[in-house]
């Protein structure tokens, strides 16, 4: 796998991110420097160490599905892209946020939230025998990239929602891209 399309992948994986870091700014009544980086660092670091679990996973069962792995890798990247591509048309607009997503168990558990697709990607990369810390020290990068710069989006432009969506859409898209042509090449 090329490194361009290690880059393409961490943009893909990091857009349910962006589209809750986009939400949180919206919703926000403030959103300081403080509350972006704990946004931004548990996304980031979360996105990170997701895949290398997927990656510990797939190493266990890795003989068991060495004939399949193209089917597999195939597989579990459309259901992750087809996924987004759902999300991308439910358009919650609704802000009800009471208590701080920046902080406690909410951060955990959007943390967790936005980076299980990237469990199943590290899978996947066990499972076809790539590497898998570069690509995870990556992800984590863009993750935290563009959790920062959506939240930040999120409190500048109210209308800002809109392109989340469709951030979210063509990352799916792309997944599923991607699956193809580890099947087919």
């Amino acid at each position: 796998m090329s490194f361009y399309e290690i880059i393409i992948i961490s943009i893909a994986l990091a857009m349910d991110a962006f589209t809750i870091a986009v939400a949180c700014g919206l919703c926000m009544p403030e959103v300081s420097k403080r509350q972006t980086f704990r946004l931004a660092f548990h996304f980031g670091l979360f996105q990170a160490l997701m895949p290398l679990i997927g990656w510990a996973a797939g190493l266990a069962v890795k003989t068991l599905v060495e004939t399949y792995a193209p089917w597999i890798s195939f597989i579990l990247l459309s259901f992750i892209g087809g996924k987004m591509i759902l999300e991308s048309f439910q358009h919650e607009d609704s802000c009800d946020v009471k208590k701080d997503p920046t902080k406690g168990l909410s951060l955990i558990f959007l943390s967790v939230a936005t980076s299980l697709d990237a469990l199943a990607v590290g899978l996947s990369f066990s499972i076809m025998d790539y590497p898998i810390v570069i690509p995870s020290v990556l992800i984590g990068i863009t993750a935290l990239v563009l959790t920062a710069t959506g939240i930040q989006l999120g409190k500048k432009f109210s209308k800002a929602s809109r392109y989340s969506h469709a951030a979210e859409l063509v990352g799916g898209i792309v997944l599923i891209l991607i699956g193809l042509k580890l099947l087919f090449l």
